[in-house]
């Protein structure tokens, strides 16, 4: 019997992934080497489009109950003054949640562990060693991990989920293309009780000596990740005697009893993207298609936009309601956006730690009159995705200014719900005009559901501001196609009548 899909990899891409083609009804196998929750904190930090996919899987008040907004980023100098403050707005963004929230990353995959609803599989201690495509599907060969014993699992399509040293990568002889960053860095977590009165947002050290990051993640979680010197490595730091030197600026008169070292690792940051992340049957997503250094908090959640942006389209073509070719605008869309991410964390890491003492004193010079230019602070904060180019999924025009290709807004509608809620999954029309009887039943025939924009409302006001009377609006939350007529919008909607499993968790 074959599988719809194979995952190889259970992160937090390979169960979201997992999580929203269940929602869809769509079979699936999740293979993973460990036999639980992977315990060491990893990532640390999403935005409020990545809390936006975590909300459709029904995760957002669990969520919440776990993670800890963040209120910005400060600049400082080598002495730990401040260069320049960029704040976060309280309260939630245009996606309905915290622009920025910092978690524990085994705390979210637990939580993404109980979103697994519908045909969906979890198997741990199952160790893909080999994947090989056939005429008809994927020989994916699994080896067990406590027993040794191996068996061949022939699957439709398989997702590889499975990190920075992607066998899945290998396996379609794709190469990693390098932007030219790779730096050696100590990352430390501690746990402590002790108030340590920061903050509470990003620090950033700009130091071309020992530039540094300092981030509250939780109600008694620290982590700190400063760059290693020639010589150094994460066994250097391992002692507290050697340790405490580095974070006693933020830990101050903490006794050392009362500073719970979780983990001190070293890790290499590098910026990579792979040049296909497709190849016939096989997909690849999160970090075995794209490495992104840190500095703006993107690596994790470039993978869970890639399993938002690949499950619906995957589910719609099993079920044979969307054809096969709307699977080539996976890296069409996705791969310009991860680079774009990963070229902008470059820039900040270099930005922390180039030029020596002349790039300290322009640092010194530069900071505090950027973070005064009007709409400079939002720009620096921002990490909402640029429109997707055109493809067979986004219907941009090829002049002027359009809502195709950008996220619609999560908005309140007139009962109190969200726009998420309504949609639930679907295609959606939103609307500054009613359409008649006929016009309604075409939409709803072909699985939609249409969303008024009422007046004064923020969707009415969306659609005003981009010149629009009404938006087709894809699963993801991405426009395909916007404009002022209702009838040529309606011949742009695909057929997506799959059945949802909507379970709650809200």
């Amino acid at each position: 019997m074959k599988v719809p899909v194979v995952i190889v990899g259970a992160g937090p891409t390979g169960l979201t992934a997992a999580a929203l083609l269940g929602r869809y009804g769509t079979e699936c196998l999740v293979l993973d080497r460990w036999s639980t929750v992977f315990p060491q904190p990893r990532a640390v930090h999403l935005d409020d489009e990545v809390y936006r996919t975590l909300g459709r899987i029904g995760l957002s008040s669990s969520f919440a109950a776990v993670s800890w907004p963040c209120r910005g980023l400060r600049l400082l100098d080598p002495e730990l003054g401040t260069l320049a403050e960029f704040r976060r707005a309280a309260g939630d963004g245009r996606h309905g949640y915290p622009e920025a929230s910092m978690f524990d990353q085994p705390d979210l995959e637990h939580l993404l562990r109980t979103a697994l609803t519908g045909p969906v599989t979890l198997r741990g201690e199952s160790e893909v060693v080999g994947v090989t495509q056939t005429a008809y599907g994927v020989r994916v060969e699994v080896r067990h991990t406590v027993t040794g014993e191996r068996e061949v699992i022939e699957a439709d399509r398989l997702l590889g989920c499975d990190g920075a040293n992607s066998l899945t990568r290998r396996s379609v002889g794709a190469t990693m293309e390098d932007l030219r960053f790779d730096q050696r860095w100590l990352v430390v977590d501690i746990a402590t009780t002790a108030d340590l009165a920061e903050w509470e947002g990003v620090h950033q050290v700009c130091d071309p000596h020992r530039a540094a990051t300092y981030m509250r993640i939780g109600k008694t979680r620290y982590r700190w990740e400063f760059r290693l010197l020639p010589g150094e490595d994460g066994e250097t730091f391992r002692d507290m005697d050697r340790l405490r030197p580095l974070i006693a600026p933020w830990t101050k008169s903490v006794p050392d009893g009362e500073l719970e070292v979780l983990r001190v690792a070293e890790y290499t940051f590098r910026a990579q993207v792979a040049d296909r992340w497709r190849d016939r049957r096989v997909f690849l997503l999160g970090d075995a298609a794209h490495l992104t250094p840190p500095f703006v908090g993107q690596g994790m959640g470039a993978g869970i936009r890639d399993a938002a942006n690949l499950t619906w389209k995957l589910a719609g073509v099993h079920a044979g309601t969307l054809p096969e070719q709307v699977l080539d605008t996976y890296q069409t869309e996705r791969k310009p956006h991860a680079r774009s991410m990963i070229r902008l964390a470059v820039l900040i890491g270099r930005a922390m730690t180039a030029g020596g003492r002349p790039g300290e004193l322009l640092r010194r010079v530069l900071a505090p009159r950027l973070a005064r230019v009007p709409g400079f602070a939002g720009r620096v904060l921002d990490s909402e995705s640029p429109p997707l180019h055109r493809s067979a999924l986004v219907a941009r025009p090829r002049l002027g200014p359009s809502l195709a290709g950008r996220l619609c807004p999560n908005a309140v509608l007139a009962d109190g719900r969200r726009l998420d809620d309504v949609t639930a999954g679907r295609f959606a029309v939103v609307t500054r005009e009613l359409p008649s009887g006929p016009r309604r039943a075409a939409v709803e025939g072909r699985g939609a559901v249409i969303v008024p924009a009422e007046p004064g409302g923020e969707l009415h006001r969306w659609l005003r501001a981009g010149h629009a009377r009404a938006a087709v609006v894809r699963p993801d939350g991405t426009v395909l196609a916007a404009g002022r007529s209702l009838a040529r919008l309606h011949a742009t909607l695909p057929r997506f009548d799959l059945g949802i499993n909507d379970r709650e968790h809200r």
